[in-house]
Order: C-alpha cells, then structure tokens, then sequence
C-alpha cells in the first residue's frame, strides 16, 4: 500500500464532472477519482475545515464509531474496475467495511486518518504530474494519450473553487 493525501476537488471541462484527485506522499504520481457532486461537497467543505450546524452524513458516521469506543484509523482504495474505485474502512479493532471511494475518502478527512492506495490501483490509474523549472524532463516523456490527459488536468485544476460545488 502506498500513503497517499487528497490534493483537492477539481472539475473536468468540459463535462463539469467532479473529481477528488490523490497524491502519494513519497512520490509525484496522482489518482484522479471522479465522483458525485454530493461527495464532492462534502469533500471540499471538509477540507476547509467547515462544520455544519448539524452533521452531515459522513460526520454522523464518524461520531457513532466513536461513541461506540472505536476508530477509524484508515482508508485505503483497494482496487478500480472499470473506472469505479473500490475503498475501504479500518477500524481499530481489525474490522474493515467496504465503501465507494469517495465516502471514505470524506471520512478520512473526518476521522483524520490516513489514506492509503493499493499498489496495484496506483499503477494502473496513477499518473505523473510533474513540472520543470528548466524544461527538462528527468524521465522519458509521457505518451501522446497521457500528454492529453495531462493537458486536461491542467486546464481545471487552476480554475476550481470549493464554492463551485454549492447546491
């Protein structure tokens, strides 16, 4: 498994589709993850630290774990099929539940846990996102289809506010 922390919520152009997109802590590869609306609000308000009057779904989660006495004490994406990423809970007595990516990942936040991602989910769906200050590349270049990719992380990742989300 590798650590890996959430960068942010973006939007893709020209779908206006959401995604919650990963980095690995000790490396440059990305996982984009694309996901519901609701999920994605509920992510980019975790991150700015709101917390709602009354709480929302993943926060009542949260709270019953631990009311109960227990933990969440990490996530991990364990796997991706067809584009659709697999999570998964751990909780400190050695239970795990099977999740959507996108509510553990909004739970992570919560629980301020740790994310981790399957090796075999960040080789097939990672890529690298790198910039050069002089131009050069240290690794061959990507392909013409991860160069497209590329260009279209880029595009979005400058222009998305959390705001974007609002109902």
């Amino acid at each position: 498994m590798i650590e890996v922390e959430i960068v942010g919520v973006r939007i893709e152009l020209p779908s206006n589709q959401p995604l919650v997109l990963l980095r690995e802590i000790h490396g440059e590869r990305h996982v984009p993850i694309w996901i519901g609306t609701p999920e994605a609000s509920a992510i980019a308000l975790a991150q700015q630290g709101v917390v709602p009057p009354r709480p929302m779904t993943h926060d009542l989660l949260v709270d019953v774990v631990e009311t109960l006495g227990h933990a969440v004490v990490s996530v991990n994406i364990v796997a991706v099929e067809d584009n659709i990423f697999y999570g998964q809970l751990q909780f400190d007595n050695g239970a795990t539940v099977s999740s959507r990516a996108s509510d553990a990942l909004a739970i992570a936040l919560r629980a301020k846990c740790r994310i981790w991602c399957a090796d075999s989910v960040m080789d097939e769906a990672g890529v690298r996102i790198t910039e050069h200050d002089d131009g050069e590349d240290t690794e061959p270049g990507p392909t013409v289809d991860e160069e497209r990719e590329l260009r279209r992380f880029r595009e979005f990742l400058d222009d998305v506010e959390p705001e974007d989300f609002d109902g």
